[in-house]
């Protein structure tokens, strides 16, 4: 199966998705304990979670085996994003896990759900990759200039942060793959990304928060909304991505909403005070251009 240019709306539906996922990222990566984070992002999860869980239609049984394999797929996820935050740089880190995935995704799309992209959509998947390669590499000469923080790509956790981040990126190709087929054999994206965020919730950020239990009482209340509030983020995030994954192909919907690197750096240079510059320019350019090329039939 060839693939057609994406619809108007599921483009715009994966790019308000991207613009969320940065978001939530950004506050995940402004906790400093990251387990604590974590727990706190899927208490927000579970309680987004649990209505839709509530009021739509029960996924078909169809979809439960993708449905949890991807429970398992997102616990390892999870772990090595608090890695990847816990020793990177957010402007390193961040496109460097997001940004592995689209090529990914293209092949496993490729393999097991029979679609082909369109030369145009080809070339906007790499463009888009490319971009995301520049925010890479701009993430390390930044690293690689700051002296003593023990961060750079040089150092122990430089390695394990840059390690970590591509492992995280496989495991975003994996589960937007196992995903995407699920939630087309469900009957309800909705009922499918209440389950997935439910079920997810209750492994890693369970596990997080009792963890941390010690500290919870003392958490300042904007830490804990914060918290909350990326994971209600997170689920409508992934809410979005999942809906136009049933109206679209898996490829180009991936590299469409890479685009949240884009914002992750507009979000690293306003909130963290890390430089935007001419490389973080150059990078916007070729996913503009990327995304451009994947809206060509």
């Amino acid at each position: 199966m060839v693939a057609s240019a994406l619809p108007l709306g599921v483009t715009l539906a994966v790019l308000v998705a991207a613009v969320t996922h940065a978001t939530w990222n950004a506050i995940a990566h402004g906790i400093k304990d990251q387990v604590l984070a974590f727990g706190l992002i899927g208490a927000g999860s579970i309680i987004v979670a649990v209505p839709l869980v509530v009021v739509a239609p029960f996924p078909l049984a169809a979809c439960w085996p993708y449905l949890l394999a991807s429970v398992v797929i997102h616990v390892f996820y999870n772990l090595l994003l608090m890695r990847s935050y816990r020793y990177g740089e957010f402007g390193q880190v961040y496109p460097l896990a997001r940004g592995t995935s689209p090529l990914v995704v293209t092949v496993l799309a490729a393999v097991f759900a029979a679609e082909r992209p369109s030369a145009p959509q080809i070339g906007g998947v790499l463009l888009v990759s490319c971009g995301l390669a520049v925010l890479v590499v701009a993430g390390r000469r930044r690293a690689d200039s700051v002296s003593g923080s023990g961060r750079g790509p040089g150092s122990g956790h430089g390695r394990a942060a840059l390690v970590a981040a591509v492992a995280t990126g496989l495991t975003i190709a994996t589960y937007t793959t196992v995903d995407g087929l699920g939630v087309r054999r469900s009957g309800s994206s909705v009922g499918y990304i209440g389950w997935l965020m439910l079920l997810e919730s209750l492994c890693v950020p369970a596990w997080a928060l009792l963890r941390r239990r010690d500290v919870i009482a003392g958490l300042s209340r904007r830490v804990l909304l914060s918290g909350v509030l990326a994971g209600a983020l997170a689920v409508l995030a992934y809410g979005l991505v999942l809906w136009a994954q049933t109206r679209g192909e898996l490829a180009p919907i991936a590299a469409l909403r890479e685009t949240s690197v884009i914002f992750g750096a507009i979000i690293g240079t306003v909130v963290f005070r890390e430089p935007f510059g001419r490389s973080r320019i150059a990078a916007t350019a070729l996913v503009v251009a990327g995304v451009l090329l994947l809206n060509v039939s």
